[in-house]
């Protein structure tokens, strides 16, 4: 089979979704590994989990014979696992991570793997509603084929999920967008207003509605949310973009931001 290159799958639709014979986790006893463990299992998938240590003799149990190996483990620890792991994959395994940023972790493990590499983001975290839409973004590696798309595909489509397509271009800038600048602007406004007691006997309702949305999300995940900003290429061009919303908050031109905003419920 001619390999395709990222451009040809992300441009048209994935192809059809096929089972991976054997996954293997790595990271199952992280929040989201445990997670895509336990629903993987749920649907039928044969899937083996593996976490640290990372011994040798336990990562060649686990990783004998398996079509794909999805790595869950933060963004800042990839590479180091990564190199674990392939010295015990099969030459025809498909290498997958589930990290919020895509370019350069699939230059670390296309670095480490001369196999198909193919990178995943499942926008929802590790207790989702099981009624609300779980899609799943899935970047093309260099060296991947529709045979191989199809397998990671196959996998989260198994345990309910929605696929999608995107380079890893496309989906870096949409996180940095999305992700990454719903964290900075909530940790900077937070921070502007911290330590000032004054403001307390004026809290609105609306107010706290925000402090309670960004609490987990600076509080408990702020290292995980910090890291993701600094490894994404385009965090810093989103907040260029923020800062000039924000000069032209300055410059009283409010009617304009708030004909842009309305286009979130206008329609498109």
């Amino acid at each position: 089979m001619t390999p395709q290159t990222p451009t040809a799958i992300t441009s048209s639709s994935l192809p059809s979704p096929a089972r991976p014979a054997k996954t293997v986790i790595v990271g199952s006893h992280g929040r989201m590994g445990a997670m895509l463990l336990d629903r993987a299992r749920a649907a039928g998938l044969a899937v083996v989990g593996v976490d640290r240590p990372l011994a040798p003799e336990t990562l060649g149990l686990a990783c004998d014979g398996v079509a794909l190996a999805l790595v869950c483990v933060p963004a800042a620890v990839l590479r180091e696992v990564t190199e674990r792991i392939c010295q015990h994959l099969p030459t025809t395994a498909v290498l997958a991570d589930i990290t919020s940023v895509k370019e350069m972790p699939l230059r670390h493990m296309e670095e480490l793997w001369p196999g198909p590499v193919v990178g995943t983001h499942p926008l929802f975290g590790p207790q989702p509603d099981p009624q609300a839409d779980q899609p799943v973004t899935i970047v093309a590696g260099k060296r991947a084929e529709a045979s191989h798309v199809s397998l990671v595909s196959g996998f989260f489509t198994a345990i309910g999920c929605r696929v999608f397509a995107a380079s890893a271009k496309e989906h870096d800038k949409a996180m940095a967008c999305i992700q990454n600048m719903n964290f900075i602007t909530s940790l900077a406004y937070f921070a502007l207003l911290a330590g000032h007691k004054e403001l307390l006997p004026f809290l609105t309702p609306s107010f706290r509605r925000r402090l309670d949305a960004a609490q987990k999300m600076l509080t408990e995940d702020a290292q995980m949310f910090a890291g993701l900003f600094e490894a994404n290429p385009h965090s810093s061009e989103a907040v260029r973009q923020y800062r000039h919303m924000l000069n032209l908050a300055a410059a009283g031109d409010i009617d304009l931001l708030c004909q842009r905003a309305r286009w979130w419920w206008d329609g498109e």
